[in-house]
């Protein structure tokens, strides 16, 4: 069983490591942000998980300069909204991102969504390609998409290539970031992605609380005197993906990274295999190719 602590990062395909628990600023409203990613700093988290649609890049800029932590120890993802899906639209929210998050380079940049249809999620990918050609931005992925979007995408990078001179000149991918526990496994993107080499991101790892009570769960968190949350970030980081907890709360920004002291065993994870898929949050994955 491989040893993590706060610190331990996964090699991206793109060369780059980024750390294996991330701070999540969904919904986190914008006058609170900066407070709240430096509550996640003081407690050791070095990566943080924005979006364009969260409007809140700007607070998470600020943190990241009022924290003096060196600006190569904090990794940085946002995301191309919805409704910048197409090859012009990313390459002006690329811009955007920079100023508003007053960053020089954004360390990861996920297209946020596969909504759009085929030509508009190729568009999108070729410009953050080639944002990385410029420097603008390290490495980028996807998030949502399921088996289906990620097949098309592999195509797109190999059309890319052809077009634009050679291998390498498609891009890499490095993330994938989806709704990921128990209750919705997604197996088959999971070893999509671990076939590849690819991160997997855990967004609402904790099932944004909508599980806490169930009796699997009680049962680990007693067994291991842990909280029903840490138990569900455990197991995340276990099945080797990239939780992306997130709190406002200072109390609950600590215990969320209060997972380094136990293991769960193989039972305990056995335990957690449920055969259910029901997503609490939005479920692109599953939208159709032409949507």
């Amino acid at each position: 069983m491989a040893t993590y602590n706060i610190n331990s990062t996964f090699k991206l395909n793109s060369g780059y490591e980024i750390p294996r628990l991330g701070f999540g600023v969904y919904q986190t409203p914008p006058e609170e942000t900066e407070k709240a990613v430096l509550e996640a700093f003081k407690v050791g988290y070095r990566h943080i998980d924005s979006a364009a649609a969260y409007r809140n890049e700007a607070g998470c800029g600020n943190a990241i300069r009022a924290s003096k932590i060196p600006r190569s120890e904090v990794f940085f993802t946002s995301k191309i909204p919805r409704s910048g899906m197409s090859y012009e639209s990313a390459k002006a929210q690329v811009e955007t991102s920079l100023k508003t998050s007053g960053l020089d380079y954004i360390d990861l940049m996920l297209i946020h969504s596969p909504y759009g249809g085929s030509a508009a999620r190729k568009g999108t990918w070729k410009a953050l390609v080639e944002a990385v050609e410029e420097g603008k931005i390290r490495s980028i992925g996807i998030s949502n998409y399921g088996v289906h979007h990620l097949d098309e995408l592999e195509k797109h990078i190999a059309e890319l290539e052809a077009e634009r001179g050679g291998k390498g000149k498609g891009g890499v991918i490095s993330v994938n970031q989806c709704e990921v526990h128990p209750w919705c496994p997604r197996r088959d993107v999971a070893e999509w992605c671990a076939k590849r080499n690819v991160a997997f991101e855990a967004y609402a790892p904790v099932v944004r609380g909508a599980r806490f009570g169930e009796k699997v769960l009680v049962n680990l968190a007693s067994k291991h005197s842990k909280t029903e949350a840490q138990i569900l970030i455990r197991w995340s980081l276990q099945k080797g993906y990239i939780p992306l907890p997130k709190s406002v709360t200072p109390s609950r920004i600590k215990e969320n990274a209060e997972i380094y002291d136990f293991e769960l065993s193989k039972e305990d994870m056995d335990s957690l295999e449920l055969n259910e898929y029901a997503p609490v949050c939005w479920d692109p994955v599953i939208s159709p190719l032409d949507n």
